[in-house]
């Protein structure tokens, strides 16, 4: 719910009045590379609306002062005062005269730091091929950091247009949102660069970068000049970034049905960047993992990671840049939307890669945080610039674009499609809300759109549908799925039906399950039913058990692979809320053994060493046995070495099999050959596959001694590409030895940069044996790496806890966060905590079971 509208009184502290919007910027900036500092100049153009006798706008770190304000041709010098906790700056005229409604111009100098914090404006380092440590700035403006760079009206629904001009060293290159069109050198030797204007847009989609910078050659997509900025020396990386943009920039154009709103696309590698990759106008920043890369030797989960995210930030140019939602509490209008796109163009450019099975995983991480007790709405209040900082989880982003999923797939992809066209020509350059989406969607479907997305949106959790026979065909219930006791809900469940009747005929069926319970008629008794058919549905299915027994003896025969991935999760869940038992997991997945499918048997290893990691030491020793025969036959079945010509799922699926059987499956065979494929991958000439490569690295780190540390410790250091970075450093997790698991916490706290180091310690924290391990380490830390790691990933840092899963532990953990609070993450860290009661409890219950 949003606290303020135009007009209303400003009963929310963080929020500006409404009384003054800025109609356009003008800034001047100079950075500082060497000192890590920035000067600059902003002029804006703003519209008042009632008379008032001060302006009030945002600035957060700077140092402000020659503040004016002008009307007509009066100018007042003005007077300048901060409030730190709101993050706000008032100009009050100096000779106390009223400002009339009508056009105003402000004006005021600034300087700041270049922050190490990956917000606002900062500094970035790199080695150049020299050796020598280089410095870039750049910025990182969402949710509300565009006031540490310059004094701004930072909320989304106060467009403007942004002309930006930028002092720097003529060495240098610097990037913004527009185009350059005027460079000059000054008399000091610097260069001036100014760029064009941008369009009416919101403060957080600004950019500007500046350093030892180059571009590739433009690529034309459709009149639209696509480049990939990158640190000098990484040009050869660069090749699979640009053909992703390039198909993913023509695919949204014609999927949306309306040109690209701006007039250049940059895609801009940043050594070192707090989020995945940001939607600047124009100026789209990045981790370099998830933009540069060799195709040679990333593995297929990295490339489709690359084209996910250049997918995910152009989606956003449409949704979130050209219409912006009108306050955080309506991010998911964006970030769900833009989530559900990536898939969706990822989908069209390599459809062998089965992109909307793989989002079955991805909407289980969302699914297993929606199951607690602490869960919430995917729109819910946003008050504080903290508060819109724990919008960004798996609930805005998987879980919201599950249910657009879910609600595309039950309209029709072509009216949904229309609907979205409709909504985005409708409010081009304008602030949306949610029910603006369901408007546009019901005027294109004819469907009754808000009232069944409303429960799904504004309702935290999900319901399970169970499942019975019936004479006519099946009995359908719902009510909430919890972590726990049994819940009450209802939702409007689109649902679709499969199923094969007793004499032998198929019926299909698409309803709408809004009682808390339904028969639906088939024609007759039911021999087995797909519940949730085509597996896009997001919600869990529990079946009686003549018909759980039926469809399970039947899955690999009847069930498409992303209708058996949902059986397997869906069995899983059940355990670990207690409604069913480690033994019937194992059983799924040991009649399923015969599976080929990638996803499936990515969730059928998780669940098990979910398990095997609860397990006592005996319950270990059967499912590490397990594991290793299961994943040792499936190897035998699609070969142990990779084939001319193969599916690329196939050789991520080698990949997966040989890292379970060599690592918890502990097989020798296996282990053997991962020595030998790690030393040939880097001592001779000779190409492994990167997938096994990938694998073998892990099977070798796992079952590596001190030496071998060491030679995986340089390899991250001297490592040629992003991923093969990423690689060994992550390898260096998986050492069993206590000394060198403690080496490597040392590292991650002092040497790797910040923007990969709270994740690592999180999972450090879920260490099979050394998990405690890590977690005294961040407790007896907690202050240090607070301080210096960015403020958003430390409850990123936290979730390790969930790994965590002895009551004296989890006791442990919850009274030190009692006294330590995560201001941007509080419901996040809360989640945290109650799933790691919740795996002290599955511990407890079936841990002795097992075996």
């Amino acid at each position: 719910m949003t606290l303020l509208t135009d007009g209303s009184p400003n009963a929310n502290p963080y929020r500006l009045p409404r009384d003054v919007r800025p109609d356009r910027y003008d800034i001047v900036i100079e950075p500082d590379l060497g000192a890590a500092r920035f000067v600059g100049e902003v002029r804006i153009e703003a519209t008042v609306h009632a008379p008032i006798d001060s302006v009030t706008l945002n600035a957060a770190e700077l140092e402000c002062s020659d503040a004016t304000l002008s009307q007509g041709s009066t100018t007042s010098s003005a007077e300048i005062s901060f409030d730190p906790e709101t993050e706000r700056m008032t100009l009050r005229p100096s000779d106390g005269r009223q400002l009339e409604p009508g056009d105003l111009r402000i004006s005021c100098t600034f300087a700041g730091e270049l922050n190490d914090q990956l917000r606002g404006f900062y500094r970035s380092t790199f080695v150049d091929e020299a050796g020598e440590t280089r410095t870039i700035a750049t910025t990182q403006f969402e949710s509300t950091n565009a006031r540490r760079a310059f004094p701004c009206f930072d909320e989304p629904d106060l467009k403007a247009v942004f002309g930006v001009t930028m002092i720097v060293p003529a060495d240098l290159m610097a990037v913004s949102c527009g185009e350059v069109v005027s460079s000059e050198i000054l008399a000091d030797g610097r260069r001036r660069d100014t760029f064009a204007d941008t369009m009416q847009m919101s403060t957080y989609l600004m950019a500007f970068i500046v350093g030892d910078l180059e571009a590739t050659e433009p690529t034309d997509v459709g009149g639209v000049p696509l480049r990939i900025v990158h640190v000098r020396g990484k040009s050869a990386l660069t090749g699979f970034g640009l053909e992703a943009g390039a198909f993913a920039l023509a695919w949204l154009v014609d999927y949306y049905g309306i040109p690209y709103p701006g007039t250049k696309v940059d895609l801009i590698a940043v050594p070192d960047f707090a989020f995945g990759a940001m939607e600047n106008m124009g100026a789209i920043t990045f981790r370099e993992t998830l933009l540069l890369a060799d195709p040679q030797k990333a593995t297929t989960a990295e490339l489709l990671r690359i084209v996910d995210v250049v997918a995910h930030e152009l989606a956003h140019m449409w949704f979130g840049n050209l219409v912006t939602m009108d306050w955080w509490n309506g991010i998911w209008l964006k970030e769900a939307f833009a989530t559900f796109m990536q898939v969706a163009t990822t989908d069209a450019f390599r459809p062998e890669w089965k992109r909307w099975d793989e989002f079955s995983i991805e909407r289980g991480a969302a699914f297993d945080v929606d199951a607690l007790s602490t869960t919430r709405p995917i729109e819910y209040e946003v008050v504080s610039p903290a508060d819109a900082e724990g919008m960004y989880d798996v609930l805005t982003y998987e879980k919201g674009a599950a249910v657009v999923r879910m609600l595309e797939q039950y309209l029709g992809g072509d009216r949904f499609a229309a609907g979205v066209q409709h909504y985005l020509e409708r409010h081009s350059y304008a602030n949306t809300t949610t029910t603006d989406l369901w408007d546009a969607l019901e005027t294109s479907s004819g469907e009754p759109v808000r009232s069944v997305m409303d429960g799904w949106i504004f309702t935290g959790g999900y319901p399970i549908v169970s499942v019975e026979s019936h004479p006519s065909g099946l009995t359908l219930s719902q009510h909430r799925f919890v972590y726990g006791t049994e819940s009450e809900g209802l939702w409007s469940v689109p649902v679709m039906v499969r199923a094969r009747l007793v004499d032998g005929s198929t019926a299909k069926r698409r309803l709408l399950l809004t009682d808390t319970a339904a028969t639906v008629d088939l024609g007759g008794g039911v021999e087995w039913a797909v519940v949730n058919a085509g597996g896009h549905g997001y919600y869990r299915v529990r079946y009686g058990t003549d018909l759980l027994a039926a469809v399970a003896r039947q899955a690999l025969e009847v069930l498409e692979p992303i209708e058996r991935y949902g059986l397997v999760d869906d069995t899983y869940a059940a355990v670990v809320a207690g409604d069913a038992s480690a033994a019937e997991f194992i059983g799924l997945v040991t009649d399923l053994g015969s599976e080929t499918d990638l996803h499936v048997w990515q969730r059928m290893i998780g669940g098990l060493k979910g398990l095997h990691a609860i397990a006592e030491p005996d319950g270990r020793e059967t499912l590490a046995v397990l594991i290793r025969d299961l994943a040792t036959t499936a190897l035998g079945v699609l070969g142990f070495e990779p084939q001319p010509g193969e599916p690329d799922l196939d050789r991520e699926l080698r990949g997966v099999l040989f890292e379970a059987a060599g690592g918890r499956g502990r097989d020798e065979l296996v282990r053997t050959r991962a020595r030998e494929l790690f030393e040939t991958a880097i001592d001779s000439s000779a190409a492994v596959e990167p997938n096994l490569a990938a694998a073998a690295v892990q099977v070798a780190a796992t079952a590596g001694d001190e030496t071998d540390y060491e030679r995986m410790l340089e390899l991250y250091r001297s490592a040629d590409t992003p991923q093969s970075e990423m690689r060994y450093l992550q390898s260096l997790l998986l050492f069993q030895d206590a000394d060198l698991f403690k080496r490597t916490l040392e590292l991650f706290a002092a040497e790797v940069r910040t923007q990969n180091a709270p994740y690592l310690l999180g999972a450090a924290m879920t260490h099979l044996d050394h998990g405690p391990i890590a977690w005294a380490f961040v407790r007896d830390r907690w202050d240090e790496l607070t301080d210096r790691f960015p403020q958003n990933s430390i409850s990123r840092m936290v979730g390790g806890i969930r790994g965590l899963h002895t009551r004296e532990l989890a006791t442990e953990v919850e009274a030190f966060f009692s006294e330590h609070e995560v201001p941007q993450g509080a419901l996040t860290v809360a989640q945290h905590i109650e799933k790691m009661w919740v795996n002290v409890r599955l511990r407890e219950r079936e841990g002795a079971r097992i075996g």
